[in-house]
């Protein structure tokens, strides 16, 4: 808190951070709304990653704009959820959607592993 009692401003590390896992967060609900279209057992394994892979990037993304002195943490939780989910939805590269989700989820890697690199 600054002195005014003020959050201090999010930086442009933090913004891109919480922009690729609200935008992950996306790309991942509409892709298991594509996966229970199609049904099917082998979708599980995708399933669960997509589960992971959302909840964990929503709340990444809440927790670094409290400010939350968990926040470098939990990016580290989310970078795994999102190699896990990138990795589950590249085994269907002919599905467009499962490419643009497997995309989202490694830019938010990426940038969850900067912040948590980063001091928050």
């Amino acid at each position: 808190m600054t002195q005014s009692g003020m959050m201090p401003a999010l930086t442009q590390q933090m913004q891109d951070c919480i922009d690729a896992c609200m935008n992950c967060h996306n790309i991942c609900e509409e892709t298991m709304s594509s996966c229970m279209q199609q049904g099917g057992q082998a979708q599980m394994q995708i399933m669960r990653a997509l589960m992971d892979c959302s909840e964990t990037t929503r709340m990444c993304a809440d927790m670094m704009m409290r400010r939350s002195p968990m926040s470098g943490d939990m990016c580290m939780v989310c970078a795994k959820a999102c190699q896990m989910c990138a990795e589950a939805c590249m085994s269907m590269p002919d599905d467009q959607q499962m490419m643009r989700c497997a995309e989202a989820c490694r830019r938010c890697t990426e940038t969850c592993r900067a912040m948590a690199g980063a001091s928050m």
